[in-house]
């Protein structure tokens, strides 16, 4: 029997949580989450700025651009 059974990861879990306490692991588990969560808002963010980065700009577009950049104080 190469795979684990039921009965190892109770054991395991049991070890874990009389090691490191409930509150310990309830905390590690908001970290992990709020990291993924972060992640895939970065993800979100990155793909928004790559597709407008490849969208086609007017004459217009950049003019106002223009416009924009020069009225900002150094």
């Amino acid at each position: 029997m190469a795979g684990l059974s039921i009965w190892h990861v109770v054991i395991f879990a049991i070890v874990v949580i009389l090691l490191f306490g409930t509150s310990k692991l309830k905390n590690l588990g908001k970290d992990v989450g709020g990291v993924v969560k972060d992640f895939k808002k970065s993800i979100r963010e990155d793909e928004q700025q790559t597709v407008a980065l490849q969208e086609p700009r007017t004459i217009e577009h950049q003019n106002v651009s223009a416009d924009t950049n020069s009225t900002v104080k150094h």
